[in-house]
């Protein structure tokens, strides 16, 4: 437990809810599987960085930074 850092983070209630719950039941990932896994090649995956970095769609949700 010495390695690991507790965070709060505010995910889009209907993502997690709907569309990612349901998506873990076919893929077998969990939330913390999700966040390592994509810090990890966002740190080290240039490609990767930047497409997150360019992605774009409808998340903003009352002016907050999704």
């Amino acid at each position: 437990m010495a390695n690991l850092k507790l965070t709060t983070v505010k995910v889009i209630q209907k993502l997690y809810d709907e569309d990612f719950k349901m998506a873990t039941i076919k893929g077998g990932i969990n939330f913390q599987k999700l966040v390592n896994r994509s810090l990890d090649l966002y740190t080290k995956d240039e490609q990767f960085r930047k497409q997150l970095n360019e992605y774009t769609t409808s998340l903003q949700i009352s002016g907050s930074q999704f």
